[in-house]
């Protein structure tokens, strides 16, 4: 196994939220809201999908696409597009929560469930987190229990329709009780760790777990 991905180049936008995560931009405050309201603290809605990425766009065809799944699990993946397809397939609705404050409700996934695919890899019991490895070189990384949650999946279509290259296609991940910065697009690799690793954002200032209701956007919070 190799890795092709080389680290994300400097560029105005990484500048820009390494700035804001030295600042506390967005900072709204902890603002007690029930539970069942949709819209977490700090959020506006938007009926757009903004593009947010480290200015890279990473054109990778369905047939080049391959998904490697390795590290503390006893049945390591590699899948072709067509192998990762013939798997399970679910779909699920749920909303956006970007940490630049916006947010979009009812976008619907087809793909397959993270659960399915921890059923097929088999995570060793040491295993306690996941780090997300994407073509652009970004990664982002995840507790095991997180990743794990109910309507996690690797989202291959949006709305009925392939997932866009500029949304992360062919295929990205989506945890939707976190802020979508941990949902990595350009998915390539899986690694499932014994311990902690955190990723691109989360050793430039941004909060290590990202909960949308707790407002943990920078790492002090």
């Amino acid at each position: 196994m190799t890795d092709e991905s080389q680290p994300p180049t400097d560029n105005k936008l990484t500048r820009s939220k390494q700035r804001w995560a030295r600042e506390g931009k967005f900072l709204t405050g902890k603002v007690v809201r029930p539970e069942a309201q949709r819209l977490p603290p700090g959020q506006h809605l938007t009926r757009d999908w903004p593009v947010l990425d480290l200015g890279q766009s990473p054109n990778i065809s369905r047939e080049r696409w391959r998904l490697d799944v390795y590290g503390a699990v006893d049945q390591p993946i590699f899948w072709t597009f067509e192998q990762f397809l013939a798997q399970p397939q679910t779909q699920f609705v749920s909303d956006i929560h970007c940490v630049t404050t916006w947010s979009r409700y009812d976008n619907q996934w087809n793909g397959l469930a993270t659960r399915d695919l921890l059923a097929a890899c088999r995570p060793r019991e040491d295993a306690r987190f996941v780090v997300l490895h994407s073509h652009d070189g970004y990664t982002t990384n995840l507790s095991l229990e997180d990743f794990a949650a109910e309507d996690a999946l690797l989202a291959h279509s949006w709305s009925g329709q392939p997932l866009e290259q500029e949304h992360g296609g062919p295929v990205r991940l989506v945890v939707p009780h976190l802020y979508f910065w941990k949902s990595a697009k350009w998915l390539q690799r899986i690694e499932f760790l014994n311990q902690d690793a955190p990723g691109f954002w989360e050793v430039r200032g941004y909060h290590n777990r990202g909960d949308p209701w707790a407002e943990q956007r920078y790492s002090g919070d």
